[in-house]
């Protein structure tokens, strides 16, 4: 194929990302999992890229994980997200920037849904108005957080602080980058690359000097599965399934993880600490384990952020090995401890007394 007709199929992968003025949902698990996370997208937004960005304090879950664990009716879920959509309605934005994948993927749904299905709608619009008395409008556009990072990676470029290179080899650091299932399977139109070829993540890794690790099971679910871990008998398939892409990506030794989903770092950050205390077993070098990163750290560290201002202790698999061969200075005596210096404690072996 030529030049040309390449760059035509891959502009049929792409979308549209608003540029400016969002109204921006927070994802009810990550502030949990990883609370620094949506701090450091919003300060990048705002400080560093000037754009408008608000949140409404009184926004609530989409409630997305108990409508896939058949728990939330679909007329429920339904009615929940159009009075988040009354509420960004109300503040007169038009552009939707989703913290959380299973969101994007049930916001996109329900569009979709109205899109197919007028009555529907209809109906939405009476139970809301019924229940809250309020009206809405339908988003003109709807991004993920990672999207909106994407189309800005260039701008992150020109400001950054560090690359994602090996300060001690002068070479790119090589990264995992997971996409989560929600964001690229559920409807693949609506994300960066498609599900054949996402490329949110790939773009800033590269922008940013780094080097994409390809590897067997790049594509494998990342363990969590709401079903394989909300059930707890389930929990051996969550686990395993992480394994399988450890063992996999092992050989190409890289430097670390990075995804754009709430739940994938979480669990491939924890599940790391259960297989070194089940079986003695590390994935990094130097007894290490790989590395877990959202990608507003990794972008705040590309910044020069403080990474313990963005709450990076709280990773169970210690970040300190990527710091280093970023090059990147942080005091370990204060990551234990609060804006005020006062130390809270480090975390201790719990022991099951078996």
């Amino acid at each position: 194929m030529n030049k040309e007709g390449k760059i035509q199929v891959w502009q049929d992968y792409q979308k549209e990302i608003a540029d400016d003025r969002y109204f921006y949902v927070r994802s009810c698990i990550r502030q949990n999992f990883f609370p620094g996370a949506e701090q450091t997208f919003l300060k990048i937004l705002r400080s560093e890229l000037g754009k408008d960005i608000y949140e409404n304090p009184h926004h609530t879950t989409c409630s997305g994980i108990g409508y896939h664990s058949d728990i939330v009716p679909f007329d429920t879920i339904q009615t929940i997200v159009a009075r988040q959509f009354a509420l960004m309605t109300e503040a007169g934005y038009q552009n939707l920037a989703v913290s959380c994948i299973t969101s994007f993927g049930i916001y996109n749904e329900i569009i979709e849904t109205w899109k197919e299905h007028p009555a529907e709608l209809e109906k939405v619009r009476n139970y809301l108005k019924s229940a809250t008395g309020r009206k809405f409008e339908i988003p003109q556009n709807v991004a993920h957080a990672g999207d909106i990072i994407y189309k800005f990676r260039e701008n992150i470029a020109a400001r950054k602080k560090f690359s994602l290179i090996n300060q001690q080899t002068g070479k790119p650091l090589k990264f995992v980058e997971h996409i989560g299932c929600h964001y690229s399977k559920m409807f693949p139109s609506k994300g960066v690359g498609g599900a054949e070829f996402p490329y949110v993540l790939v773009g800033m890794i590269e922008s940013w000097g780094g080097e994409v690790i390809d590897y067997p099971e790049r594509r494998h679910c990342c363990g969590f599965g709401f079903r394989q871990y909300l059930v707890m008998s389930n929990r051996g398939y969550s686990v395993s399934n992480s394994r399988k892409k450890f063992e996999s990506m092992e050989p190409y030794k890289p430097d670390a993880i990075v995804s754009n989903c709430p739940g994938c770092p979480m669990f491939m950050d924890r599940w790391q600490y259960v297989i070194e205390e089940m079986e003695g077993k590390t994935y990094g070098e130097n007894g290490q384990g790989i590395p877990v990163l959202t990608y507003e750290e990794l972008a705040g560290l590309v910044l020069g952020y403080n990474p313990w201002d963005m709450g990076m202790q709280m990773h169970q698999t210690n970040v300190e090995p990527l710091l280093n061969k970023m090059g990147i200075p942080y005091n370990p005596d204060l990551k234990y401890a609060t804006k005020e210096g006062r130390q809270i404690g480090k975390p201790t072996m719990v022991s099951c007394g078996c």
